[in-house]
C-alpha cells in the first residue's frame, strides 16, 4: 500500500477542500478508491500506487483552484478529476482568476472549463465566432456576458440578441397575443441572461434607449449593424438562406457570435440547417473562429452529461 502526504497552508483551505460533511473529499475517495486523512495541516492519501498518484494530482489541482479564490462545487471537482484522468490538469491554471464580467447581483462570471475559456478568448480575438455544442455548455450565457463586457467598456454601442422563431412541437398561431408576444417565449433565455447580467431595471432602461434589442431573426433582414455586439442563438434552426442573410448584416466595429446545437435541429424534414452549412463554408476564413464544445464542457447537473452521452451512443448505433 502506498502513501502520499500533502501540506496545506491554512485551515480555511482544508475546510474548502473537504467541503461540508467531507462531501468533496468523498468524491475523490470514490473516484480513485483511496482513503484520505487530514491531520492538522497535512493530508495523507492511502491506497494502491497508481490510484494514490492520481488522487495526489487531483488534490493539488483542487488546492490550486482554492488558492485563487474559487469555491469548489460538484461541477468543478468532477471537471478537475476528468482533467487529471486525461493528464491535462495543468490546464486548470488557465481557468483561475479570469472574470468575464460581474452580474447585477455581484457574482463574477468566469469560464468553468477549458472549452469555455477557448470560447471567450475566441470572442475577444475574432470578429465572428461560431459556438457549437450540447445543452448546458454556457454557449449563450457566456456570449451574453462577453456582450455586456464589451458594452460596459464602450467597445460597442448596442447589444442585439436574436434567434429564429421555429416551433418545437407547438404552433405559433396557437399562442395568444400579437407577433411580439408570440415570439417572446422563444427569446426568453436571452432575456433571462441579460436580466442576470444587468438587472431588470437597467435592462429596461437600455432597451428603451435602443442600446439593447431582442428580436426574432426575421427582423434582421435589410439592416446593416455597426458598432454592435450581435448574438444569434439556436442557430441550428436557421436555413442556409437565413444564415447568409444574418452574417451579412455585419457592420463596422461589430462582433457576431452564433450559437447552436447541431444535434437538436427543429427544422421541417428535408430542410438543411444553416449552421451546419456555415461550419463547412467558413472553416478556413480569417477572423472567424469555430469553437466546438463537448459533454465535458457541460456545467449543469451531472445527469445532463450522462444524458448527452447516452443520446450520442444511440445516434452512433443508428449510423
Amino acid at each position: 500500500m502506498a502513501q502520499r502526504e500533502i501540506k496545506i497552508e491554512t485551515s480555511e483551505q482544508a475546510l474548502s477542500l473537504f467541503g461540508n460533511f467531507d462531501t468533496n473529499i468523498k468524491l475523490i475517495e470514490k473516484e480513485y478508491g483511496v482513503t484520505v486523512i487530514c491531520r492538522g495541516n497535512e493530508i495523507k492519501i492511502l491506497g494502491e500506487d497508481a490510484q494514490v498518484e492520481s488522487a495526489e494530482r487531483a488534490v493539488n489541482s483542487l488546492l490550486t483552484l482554492i488558492g485563487t479564490g474559487e469555491n469548489l462545487d460538484t461541477q468543478n471537482i468532477r471537471y478537475t478529476l476528468d482533467l487529471v484522468d486525461s493528464h491535462q490538469e495543468s490546464a486548470i491554471k488557465r481557468l483561475t482568476g479570469d472574470c468575464v464580467c460581474i452580474t447585477a447581483a455581484g457574482k463574477p462570471v468566469k469560464p468553468k472549463t477549458v472549452g469555455q475559456k477557448d470560447y471567450t478568448d475566441a470572442i475577444e480575438n475574432n470578429t465572428i465566432v461560431l459556438g457549437i455544442g450540447p445543452a448546458g455548455t454556457g454557449k449563450t450565457y457566456l456570449a451574453v456576458a462577453m456582450a455586456v463586457k464589451a458594452f460596459r467598456e464602450k467597445k460597442v454601442n448596442r447589444i442585439i440578441l436574436t434567434r429564429p422563431a421555429v416551433e418545437a412541437g407547438e404552433k405559433l398561431g396557437f399562442l395568444p397575443g400579437d407577433l411580439q408576444q408570440k415570439v417572446d417565449p422563444y427569446l426568453r433565455p436571452l432575456y433571462d441572461a441579460l436580466f442576470e447580467m444587468l438587472g431588470a431595471e437597467n435592462f429596461q432602461k437600455y432597451q428603451e434607449r435602443g442600446n439593447i434589442e431582442v428580436a426574432p431573426l426575421a427582423y434582421m433582414r435589410g439592416r446593416t449593424l455597426d458598432d454592435s455586439f450581435i448574438i444569434l442563438d439556436e442557430a441550428q434552426n436557421t436555413t442556409p438562406e437565413q444564415m447568409k442573410m444574418f452574417l451579412t448584416r455585419l457592420g463596422f466595429g461589430s462582433k457576431i457570435v452564433v450559437t447552436g446545437d447541431i444535434t437538436q435541429v427543429d427544422l421541417p424534414d428535408g430542410k438543411r440547417s444553416g449552421l451546419i452549412q456555415a461550419m463547412k463554408i467558413l472553416k478556413n476564413v480569417d477572423d472567424i473562429s469555430i469553437n466546438k464544445f463537448t459533454e465535458k464542457d457541460v456545467v449543469r447537473h451531472k445527469l445532463v452529461q450522462d444524458i448527452i452521452r447516452a443520446y450520442e451512443r444511440a445516434e452512433s448505433k443508428k449510423k
